[in-house]
């Protein structure tokens, strides 16, 4: 890693994960809004978008990508930023896995580190699912511009059921202000909770650990996620997601966009954004599970996809789902840039069943594949 001081930009390999970044960056008192867990690439992460630390308000992670290098199907190593090549650098904004090329190398912009990062957790019952959500989807709109909001079906360490908890964490200067930051969730949330941590003083380093005992080793996912309507009841939509019975380990996430989600995004591959991000993480341990685990949050996204506008390429398997990834026009400009880079196929494309897209590269369409199941 390179850090040109002057100028706030990092020089970064893809193989580098976000937690490594940011240990290198905070020795230096900055930071980068990499990936929640700390095991992610940076480079699958910014190609795919980069829902980063906070980034209803702060944006795209991929937004901060000033310049990459990369060697071409054909074997040229190419620098590419706004004014040189900046079809690629458009195109790894966003383009997921299909990017056409290899990324040799990122230059990031970053930030100035956080003095205080402090958090609110309220654990609920699931049984309160609904004032509960109704209550996050009302004060997420109004939040400061430096306090990330989520709420996450999930059994809790050291109890037996499935609850609801909404989890507020802000990035401040100064204590006062990372207070003043929380307030507002402190004294609104609804009654009824099983307990809360207020004001919880907290890390870069403590969330990425955090995040890692989320997602614990050694056992078998299932992913998938959408991009909830912005006129949708997501109170309804959600329900089923959030309350059915899972594993133990799965989870169910809302992220607040919003925002982020209302302002236009600078042109680039990354296109599809709404106020309310929906992702479901079916967690078991034994193969013979497979099929079960699989099915079920399967089900579970049938029922949520008639009122999504589409996905992140982040959570995604294009073996089992397919779906609007990009607006039309983003998509039919980077599938053009695709066929325009790598004639030949030389390149690794979405790797969907069969690796079927090839060059032609992924129909922006929603289709399941059934065979998988």
């Amino acid at each position: 890693m390179d850090l040109d001081e002057a100028a706030s930009i990092v020089s970064v390999s893809p193989s580098a994960t976000g937690a490594e970044l940011n240990e290198f960056l905070s020795k230096r008192g900055l930071m980068f809004g990499g990936g929640h867990c700390p095991d992610v690439g940076l480079g699958g992460f910014l190609l795919q978008g980069g829902m980063g630390w906070n980034c209803k308000n702060w944006g795209w992670a991929c937004e901060q990508v000033a310049a990459i290098d990369v060697v071409t199907a054909t074997g040229d190593i190419l620098h590419c930023n706004s004014t040189c090549n900046s079809d690629l650098l458009w195109a790894a904004r966003g383009a997921g896995p299909g990017f056409p090329a290899v990324v040799l190398r990122f230059h990031l912009r970053v930030r100035k580190v956080f003095a205080h990062m402090l958090s609110s957790a309220f654990i609920y019952p699931i049984s309160q699912y609904r004032d509960v959500m109704k209550w996050v989807l009302e004060i997420a709109p109004l939040y400061g511009r430096d306090t990330e909001i989520v709420a996450v079906s999930v059994t809790p360490e050291g109890m037996d059921k499935r609850c609801i908890v909404p989890l507020f964490l802000t990035f401040q200067d100064n204590e006062e202000n990372a207070k003043a930051a929380l307030a507002d969730a402190n004294r609104s949330r609804p009654e009824g909770f099983i307990t809360e941590v207020v004001n919880k003083p907290t890390s870069l380093a403590a969330e990425y650990r955090d995040q890692a005992n989320a997602n614990p080793p050694g056992y078998r996912f299932a992913a998938s996620n959408a991009y909830i309507k912005n006129d949708a009841d997501v109170v309804s939509v959600l329900e089923e997601a959030f309350t059915k019975p899972l594993s133990r380990e799965s989870f169910a996430l809302y992220f607040a966009m919003s925002p982020c989600s209302r302002k236009p995004l600078p042109d680039m591959a990354l296109s599809m954004q709404t106020d309310h991000y929906f992702a479901l993480y079916s967690i078991w341990k034994s193969k013979e599970d497979d099929l079960t685990c699989k099915r079920l949050a399967r089900d579970i996204m049938l029922g949520i996809e008639a009122h999504a506008e589409g996905a992140y390429l982040g959570d995604a398997d294009f073996q089992v789902r397919k779906t609007r990834f990009w607006t039309d026009e983003c998509a039919t400009k980077l599938m053009d840039l695709r066929r325009k880079w790598d004639q030949q196929g030389v390149i690794c494309g979405y790797l969907d069943v069969g690796d079927q897209s090839g060059t032609a590269g992924l129909a922006n369409v929603s289709e399941w594949c059934e065979e998988k199941w």
